[in-house]
């Protein structure tokens, strides 16, 4: 068994003499060299940081029983909700234990479900994964996206819905983009690369294009649609509106919700594109609409978003019309079925969706069991009624029924999972940041449990990139509560459970708030009788691999065990690999000199003290991450293994054949999630009791 107080003898990492002069600031970038992923150096420092890291971790009584009770509670059926097109409808489903979700096509949404598409049998490794599909209004044809080992790079393949056999159409370098069928069936539009000249996985993506691709066509002839030479950054999402007529372009430029909305004739190959709205000065989410009438949800002089309508006349003169006023709670999504908008709230974090007639009159609330999550709301205007999902922290995914007539809600799916959600309970509670800000926090736990600071506590967070942190179930989660642990999930800055307006206090020279509201949380659940920094553990993924790195930096008494996954935690690097320059809306770019001060400021990387002793701390990262590189990981963790000077562990877990978390095979997110649970038991002493 591993020594909590033993210290391991880490690898020896070497370092360059290289520095970088950031607006006459000199940066050292000693471990630079661990940026190229491909060099055998880089490939023997992996192996040689996972020789120290999986004995640690094998050697830990607590993995196995972990690990066997992750199993049990993630085998259950998992059924996502069902869609339609020409009265054939189709569903994804994972039996339990696969290790991707199977496409299933039915003759009703009640009829019996028959295999489509298997992901399962692609590869021996379970790493081969169905990440889209995209059926014609016909149901003739299924357009479906395939992601090798957790790459963000696509390859679009059909399947003939008569037959079951594929057509043989193969679209390569699409990333970022669905399909959307053209109305006779005859092809799809989707949007794609240029074929990487250098490392498919490191290079910087720029240069979308929109392209439109005939069946029975090799992708050399597809014929380009929209492209943009002058606009390295923009996105192009194209939908073909329900009634056939136009082909809508929503353009949008990174990571930023502003965008832009364009549209043109279907019908004619060299139709005028008409710039509907140029300006990228607020978020425009299109609907639908009704011949020249387009639908939009967005936050244009409404920072908790609101839905209008746009007519354009015959002079191409706009005119606007209100149809939902902005309400004092944040508009998070609107869908258009059955001549409703579906439009879903976030109230203090939790879901309330409220049905509109077309002319924004309110026409009642569709009933949910409790405090959770929706998604779903889904279909075409025709419809008679929706499905949706609900969610959360004990409640596994329940597919229910939303009848438009009736407006009653039925019971469609509820998984049966090995637990019983009554023994444990959620509630919400509001911190104070720093600067008097309230941040809301979930926290869940086994009812009856003493909160006298013995309790082992997990805060989770993210904060950034307008993502809400609502409520939603995890096998993680329940096998954490069941092990005695106290679940903390706070909403930070920088999502949008408060609107645009919380968004943007989170980003660029603000992104100190998200830092500060997490630490407010931390020093709250000490105070309150949670949980003592001795017995807090910080975890967060991606964005929120940020938020931890940045927290444990700043403030490293405050948590026994700290989790960055796959963190963006170069903060003066990130723009440089595939993605990454898209996120410049949240974070501001090195290159300015106006924005750099604040990166290098809390930069993980960049504020790692020597001598300090820091938290407990297992990276975990993956070898094919096309999104966050995993050089950040590896740059992070020998920068904080040189700076270390303590006892607890600080260790890199580097997964292979995996990436950035789509389509990660069910296997290996149990031996993950395990391995991570261990560390922390193993840390903070706390037995597997079952």
């Amino acid at each position: 068994m591993p020594q909590r107080d033993a210290p391991l003898v880490y690898p020896e990492t070497a370092t360059v003499d290289h520095v970088d002069d950031y607006h006459g600031t000199k940066v050292p970038d000693p471990y630079r060299w661990l940026e190229d992923l491909d060099a055998t150096e880089t490939a023997a420092w992996v192996a040689a940081q996972n020789a120290v890291t999986m004995p640690f971790l094998e050697a830990i009584p607590q993995r196995d029983p972990i690990r066997r009770r992750l199993t049990e509670l993630m085998d259950y059926e998992r059924v996502g909700v069902p869609f339609h097109r020409n009265g054939r409808w189709f569903v994804m489903q994972n039996d339990g234990l696969q290790n991707q979700y199977v496409l299933y096509t039915m003759d009703g949404p009640d009829g019996e479900r028959r295999v489509l598409l298997d992901p399962n049998t692609w590869s021996a490794e379970g790493t081969t994964a169905l990440v889209s599909v995209a059926v014609d209004d016909q149901a003739k044809h299924l357009a479906y996206a395939v992601a090798h080992a957790g790459s963000d790079w696509n390859e679009w393949r059909v399947l003939d819905l008569e037959t079951g056999a594929e057509t043989g159409d193969v679209v390569r370098w699409a990333k970022f983009s669905g399909a959307s069928w053209l109305p006779d069936g005859s092809g799809f539009l989707y949007g794609r690369y240029d074929e990487p000249e250098g490392d498919a996985l490191e290079e910087v993506n720029f240069f979308q294009k929109l392209y439109l691709h005939r069946l029975g066509t090799p992708q050399a002839e597809d014929r380009l649609v929209y492209e943009r030479p002058d606009q390295k950054e923009w996105f192009f999402h194209a939908d073909i509106t329900e009634d056939g007529k136009y082909l809508a372009l929503t353009v949008t430029r990174g990571t930023d919700p502003k965008s832009a909305f364009f549209f043109r004739l279907v019908t004619r190959s060299n139709a005028i594109w008409t710039e509907l709205l140029v300006d990228f000065d607020a978020r425009y989410v299109f609907l639908g609409n009704d011949g020249g009438r387009f639908y939009f949800h967005t936050d244009r002089d409404a920072p908790n978003g609101r839905v209008v309508a746009v007519d354009v006349d015959t002079a191409g003169a706009l005119q606007w019309t209100e149809l939902i006023p902005e309400l004092p709670e944040a508009l998070d999504t609107v869908t258009l079925v059955g001549d409703r908008f579906f439009a879903s709230y976030l109230v203090d974090a939790r879901s309330v969706v409220r049905v509109h007639r077309l002319d924004g009159s309110l026409e009642g609330e569709v009933p949910l069991p409790g405090i959770g999550t929706t998604t779903g709301f889904g279909g075409r205007r025709s419809d008679t009624s929706t499905y949706f999902a609900y969610t959360g922290f004990t409640e596994p995914g329940t597919i229910f029924r939303y009848d438009l007539a009736s407006r009653e809600t039925s019971l469609w799916y509820r998984p049966k999972v090995a637990f019983d959600p009554d023994q444990f309970e959620t509630r919400q509670v509001f911190v104070e940041s720093r600067d008097g800000t309230k941040v809301p926090v979930f926290l869940s736990h086994r009812r009856g449990i003493e909160l006298d600071g013995s309790n082992p506590t997990w805060l989770y967070g993210y904060g950034g990139f307008n993502v809400p942190m609502t409520p939603v179930f995890s096998p993680g989660i329940v096998t954490w509560m069941e092990m005695g642990g106290v679940f903390a999930q706070p909403c930070l800055r920088g999502g949008s459970e408060y609107g645009e307006e919380w968004h943007l206090a989170g980003t660029k020279e603000r992104k100190q708030n998200v830092f500060d509201d997490c630490i407010a949380v931390a020093e709250w659940l000490a105070s309150s009788g949670h949980a003592t920094s001795d017995r807090l553990v910080l975890a967060g993924g991606s964005n929120g691999g940020l938020l931890v790195g940045a927290c444990m930096t700043q403030r490293p008494e405050l948590f026994a065990v700290c989790l960055p996954s796959r963190g963006v935690l170069d903060m003066l690097r990130y723009e440089k690999f595939t993605i990454g320059w898209a996120w410049a809306s949240d974070y501001g770019s090195a290159d300015n000199p106006e924005e750099f001060p604040a990166l290098y400021a809390y930069s993980p990387l960049h504020n790692l003290t020597s001598g300090t002793a820091y938290p407990a701390t297992l990276v975990t990262t993956a070898d094919h991450d096309d999104r966050v590189v995993p050089s950040h990981s590896f740059k992070f963790i020998s920068a904080l293994q040189a700076a270390h000077d303590g006892d607890a562990p600080v260790l890199i877990r580097i997964e292979t054949d995996a990436g950035h978390g789509l389509g990660t095979p069910t296997a290996k997110m149990i031996e993950e999630a395990a391995d991570v649970r261990a560390f922390v038991a193993h840390l903070l002493d706390i037995p597997a009791p079952w």
